[in-house]
Formats: structure tokens, sequence, C-alpha cells
């Protein structure tokens, strides 16, 4: 019973860095501000739609794709490692700000892709079916997204209930947790471990 609980949250854990659903708020909040409140819901379950059905597909996909582009779980985890770092680092820094559309449709892109299943996520899901295999890879994919559509909903009284204080320090923390995980992914690409 220990080691199945230990294996969930090795894969839990990264996944929920990865996807940062409480530093989503303000970006949700952002990119849904000029539509209403059930569109905006709408659009919060299309993006998670997306970010499932992306996901999934990687998990069974991604190997092929691999081996028909010529490059390795190892190639990927340096290459998406330092964009994580990138990531990690612009936020951290508040380095240029990323322009949101104002459009009502932004549940497919950017919300689903690349915000919920980006590079962060694409990578944890390969090198954590290599360690803890697929069904516990799946089983915290599916519960960190079932995170996302709660604190979706409730963005608004999140919002209200830390203030945006709060949310940018979680961001924040969560960034540098999501630093640690780029500069782990390069290290483990770079050795081939």
């Amino acid at each position: 019973m220990h080691e199945l609980a230990t294996k969930f949250l090795i894969a839990f854990i990264p996944i929920f860095v990865a996807i940062d659903a409480i530093g989503m708020v303000a970006i949700f909040i952002g990119l849904g501000a000029h539509v209403e409140a059930r569109r905006r819901q709408q659009e919060a379950l299309l993006g998670i739609g997306t970010a499932l059905a992306i996901s999934v597909g990687f998990m069974f996909l991604g190997r092929l794709i691999f081996q028909a582009l010529g490059i390795t779980v190892a190639d990927f985890q340096v290459g998406g490692g330092l964009i994580l770092l990138a990531f990690a680092v612009r936020d951290l820094l508040d380095i240029g700000g990323e322009k949101r559309p104002t459009n009502e449709a932004f549940g497919i892109v950017p919300l689903g892709m690349p915000l919920i299943a980006g590079p962060a996520l694409l990578t944890a899901l390969l090198v954590l079916i290599d360690s803890v295999g697929m069904v516990f890879t799946l089983v915290s994919l599916i519960l960190n997204l079932v995170i996302v559509a709660i604190v979706f909903c409730y963005a608004d009284r999140l919002t209200k209930w830390m203030g945006k204080q709060g949310i940018n320090g979680i961001s924040k923390l969560v960034s540098l947790l999501l630093a640690a995980i780029a500069v782990s992914l390069i290290r483990r690409g770079w050795f081939g471990r």
C-alpha cells in the first residue's frame, strides 16, 4: 500500500506543478474578462477537454512521434527542460507580458493548448510513464484536470478570497518549483537517466 501511495505521489506532484492550476486562475480570468460567466465556464470545459485529449494522445503516440523524428526521450527532456526553465524564469522575473486575446473563443487555444497541456506537462507525462507506469500517470493526470476544473469553476471566488497578491505569490512559488523540475529534466536528459 505504501509503495502504491509513493508511486501515485511521484506521478501526481510533477503533473500538479506542470499544470499550475492556482497560477492558471489569473490567466483564466484574464482570458475571459470580457466574456459572460456561462460562456467562460464553457470555454473552461473545452480547454480541459482539449488538454486531456492532447495529453492522452501524447502518452500513447509520443514514442511513435519520437521514432519518426529520430529523437530520444533524453532529447525531449533537455529540450522540454530548457523551455520550462525559460517559462519559469520569465514568470519569476515578470519578463514581457503576454498579450491576451479579447475574443470569446479561448478554450482550445490558448487555454487547452499550450497553457494547460504545454511542454511542461507533456515532458512530465513521458518521463512519468517510464518511471511509474501508464496507470499512475493517467490517474494523476485525470485527478489534476479535475482540480483544474474545480479551480476554474470557483475562479471568481478564489480570486476574491486570496486577492491578487495571494494568487501571484502562489504562482511564483509554483514557478520556482517548475524551474527546479526543469533543471532536473535537463540533468536527467543530459546524463541519460
